[in-house]
């Protein structure tokens, strides 16, 4: 067994499948954690907004966690339309390119994957930022912990959706229940009433008001990541992604309650070395086992909160290179049954990102929610569309949600924009569009090849054609690998030329025209030489215009048949000369040569040639 089977196990049969797919429960794990472990920073971004008004504007936290609140409750309502309507997956671009058009469609594709892409990053970054909270003496390795952490995912994902969704399920639910289990102590905590209270509210403008609930909105991303992965759950696989969706969206409107009240019951603010959430775990139960049990499995599940994106930004792209606007590799399935082209850019993409941004997740957050409210808005619009197309029973009401779910997700896409501009989302706002460049092209090139190739088209007859006249380039000195050339060429046609490119001799060893005439007449191999002094330092133009000079018969090809020596590792390729790789290289976009490689291995025997035997005549 190699090291890659040993790392990522045995390939996996098609009728293996089955056991990568996965259930409600384990959907929690493998596409809900980026919306679950947003509790661990979107309240944080509330409050870093309120504070700057005075301690006094904390009590506006509850207000604007409600109306998250009730933004995630239309997000879960609208997803779990999108979920029925299209169970293929793909999530906003499928919902857009069907009701939108390709354009539109375009644009909801690179949202989600500037959304994916940054859930990666700040989900670890957040998970290291919570572990450093509990332990403060890993601060100065938290960039090094960030990024082996991605390789952890990486890998397990690399390894199959459902193996790395039944690895992370454990830490989920101790996540969940510790987390809830602990508000529902500070609730009843005796000591709250000895607590500085929070001072009075204050008067604060609207649109403060309305920046902070932006800034919240990162806490709702990853809420469409179940739509986007409806093909991984098992059969039924609509019921039991919704059931996911609803599950999710419960826990989460939970999570997001009662850390708002707890945050204004214990006059918790943000700021400092320690998290918000950490402060109110503290004021909760205390240094006690319970808050380090807690926060390591926030730590754990913030860090595999990146597991949603490798879940869904895969699928994606397998979706967006089937429809030709990223490379075909990218719909390939590894031997693990994933996706895993796509799995290895968004792995590099994160890790770019985390080293940027030195692992620290508040300089990643202005650049998070315009992706990710971007698809929900274009979602939203499209799926009013296709009730006003489809017009099934109660259409009216259904687009009536989503359309109070688009102008929702609208104007919050908007705020975010414009409070968070200068902070960095201007590098959003220009790689979104970008992204949607880079499609076209990649969009625009494979028409080009279609046009050419008439996929599913009968092509005409095949022509039968006179063997074709074969040129074979050789080295000065004969050897084994010039013998195996010509054996290989002999057997397609018996029009075959050897051409040898000489160079200046710069020594009493370098080969002549004389001693490689005589030692070919003494070969006597059944293919004519040519031989050609070269007034250059290269063999690659004399050979090209050698190869320009010929006259085959009407309607023959030219071939030309190249040996090439294939060391056994990767150090010798460096200890022998590239000159059939160049001159391959040097004729490939030519459409009127043939090219063809004779490879000769390193530890492959040949047995030798019978010697002459003049005595028996043989």
């Amino acid at each position: 067994m190699d090291i890659g089977q040993l790392l990522l196990g045995r390939p996996l049969r098609k009728r293996d499948a089955g056991h990568e797919e996965i259930g409600s429960t384990e959907g929690l794990a493998a596409l809900s954690l980026d919306a679950l472990s947003s509790v661990a920073y979107g309240p944080e971004a509330i409050a870093f907004v309120l504070i700057t008004a005075g301690l006094g504007a904390m009590h506006y936290l509850l207000p604007i966690s409600l109306a998250l609140i009730g933004l995630l409750l239309l997000l879960v309502l609208s997803y779990s339309q999108v979920i029925d309507a299209y169970p293929a997956g793909g999530g906003a671009y499928a919902v857009s390119r069907a009701n939108l058009g390709t354009n539109v469609s375009q644009v909801a594709a690179a949202a989600l994957v500037v959304d994916y892409t940054l859930t990666v990053a700040i989900s670890i970054s957040a998970g290291v930022e919570a572990l450093t909270s509990a332990f403060p003496a890993a601060r100065p390795w938290a960039l090094v912990i960030c990024l082996a952490v991605l390789a952890v995912v990486t890998l397990m994902n690399l390894r199959g959706v459902g193996e790395s969704a039944r690895a992370f399920l454990l830490p989920t639910l101790v996540f969940i229940v510790g987390l809830l289990a602990l508000m529902a102590w500070g609730f009843v905590h005796p000591m709250a009433p000895a607590i500085h209270p929070l001072p009075a509210a204050q008067p604060v403008p609207l649109f403060f008001l309305l920046t902070a609930f932006a800034a919240g909105c990162t806490a709702l991303t990853g809420v469409e990541a179940i739509a986007n992965g409806v093909p991984l759950f098992r059969e039924p696989r609509q019921l039991r992604a919704k059931r996911t969706e609803w599950l999710l969206g419960g826990i989460l409107a939970l999570m997001l309650l009662g850390l708002a009240v707890l945050t204004i019951r214990f006059s918790v603010a943000p700021g400092g070395a320690q998290t918000m959430l950490s402060k109110v775990m503290v004021a909760a139960v205390g240094h006690s086992w319970g808050y380090y049990v807690v926060a390591l499995a926030i730590t754990v599940v913030l860090a595999l909160a990146a597991n949603t994106s490798f879940g869904g930004l895969p699928l994606l792209s397998s979706i967006l290179a089937r429809d030709g606007y990223l490379p075909h590799v990218f719909a390939m399935r590894g031997d693990r049954l994933v996706f895993s082209p796509g799995i290895y850019v968004l792995a590099a993409a994160a890790a770019l990102l985390l080293i940027a941004s030195g692992g620290n997740t508040q300089a990643l957050i202005p650049l998070f929610a315009i992706g990710v409210f971007t698809g929900f808005t274009l979602s939203q619009t499209g799926m009013v569309v296709h009730w006003c197309h489809a017009r099934p029973p109660h259409w009216a009401l259904r687009a009536g949600l989503n359309g109070l779910g688009a102008l929702a997700t609208g104007v919050a896409t908007l705020l975010f924009v414009i409070t968070k501009f200068t902070e960095g989302a201007w590098v959003v706002v220009v790689i979104i569009p970008l992204l949607v460049v880079l499609f076209r092209g990649i969009h625009r090139y494979y028409d080009r090849v279609n046009a050419v190739l008439v996929p599913g088209h009968i092509p005409g007859p095949v022509e039968a054609r006179p063997r074709p006249m074969i040129v074979v380039p050789i080295e000065p000195h004969l050897s084994e690998l010039t013998r195996r050339a010509l054996d290989h060429a002999l057997s397609l046609s018996d029009d075959v030329v050897a051409v040898a490119i000489l160079l200046d001799p710069e020594s009493d060893d370098d080969p002549t025209e004389a001693s490689l005439r005589q030692a070919w007449t003494d070969w006597a191999p059944p293919v004519r030489l040519e031989i050609i002094q070269s007034e250059y330092h290269s063999v690659i133009r004399p050979m090209i215009q050698f190869i320009d000079g010929l006259s085959p018969k009407a309607q023959q090809r030219r071939v030309v048949l190249i040996p090439e020596f294939v060391p056994d590792s990767a150090y010798g390729e460096l200890l022998h000369n590239q000159i059939g790789t160049m001159l391959a290289s040097a004729l490939r976009r030519r459409t009127d040569v043939m090219i063809a490689l004779v490879p000769m291995h390193v530890h492959q025997e040949f047995v030798p040639a019978p010697a002459h035997d003049a005595e028996n005549g043989t």
